[in-house]
């Protein structure tokens, strides 16, 4: 079967060479132009990735991707976008995005970021991964604490597990770049930072959980006895 890719961008002509470029490659393409279209159209088909451009009519991509992880946290979501600032890049991991590319792109680099993520989410885990008085559920995104579920984007999810499974040792910031946005760039790493800020709230419950900086080399999860 085909994989599917939802394309939501309100440029025609970009559109149009993108939906050529993924049928030569052997992909299903539907399209949308706007981010209201892009809801109707990802309920109807089912997706199993979606490209959106960030600056759309009627709906952004970012408000879109925010309506689709109320109701799917694990279909990819890759951003298109003309921006460069680092807070509309964070804004869009935060609210579920698995990766973005920044306009102008090449077709070469579009299609390999796209079969990147349909290979990470076919080996989605089913694990629990316990840490402290918390438990790490890849499958549904969330970190359990005395039964309150702390819902996680899927790179804050992937983020931790990496910290859990090497909890005591130090992991390369480099490589925890690479690995999420297969990538290590300054816009990377300040996302980087803010996840790994974010995660040491989640994780505040336990006091005995610590994600200490290693400056200029990594970050390393600790639980004291």
């Amino acid at each position: 079967m085909k994989n599917r890719i939802l394309l939501v961008e309100d440029d025609d002509t970009l559109s149009m060479i993108i939906v050529e470029t993924l049928q030569r490659d052997g992909f299903e393409v539907f399209t949308a132009f706007n981010g209201e279209e892009g809801l109707l159209r990802y309920s109807k088909i089912n997706p199993d990735i979606i490209v959106a451009d960030v600056m759309m009519p009627k709906m952004d991509g970012f408000e879109m991707a925010r309506k689709i992880r109320q109701i799917d946290k694990n279909v990819p979501l890759l951003f298109l976008t003309a921006k460069s600032e680092i807070d509309d890049i964070v804004t869009g991991f935060e609210l579920g995005g698995n990766d973005y590319l920044k306009k102008p792109f090449k077709m070469l680099e579009l299609i390999v970021r796209i079969k990147a993520l349909l290979r990470r989410n076919i080996h989605n885990e089913d694990y629990e991964y316990p840490v402290g008085d918390y438990v790490l559920r890849l499958d549904t995104q969330t970190l359990i604490h005395s039964n309150k579920s702390i819902e996680l984007s899927s790179i804050e999810a992937r983020l931790l597990k990496e910290l859990i499974v090497n909890k005591g040792s130090t992991v390369d910031a480099s490589a925890l770049m690479v690995l999420i946005w297969q990538r290590d760039d300054p816009y990377s790493r300040n996302s980087l930072h803010g996840f790994i800020h974010k995660l040491r709230q989640y994780l505040s419950y336990d006091d005995r959980i610590s994600i200490i900086n290693q400056r200029g080399i990594g970050y390393m999860l600790t639980v004291n006895s």
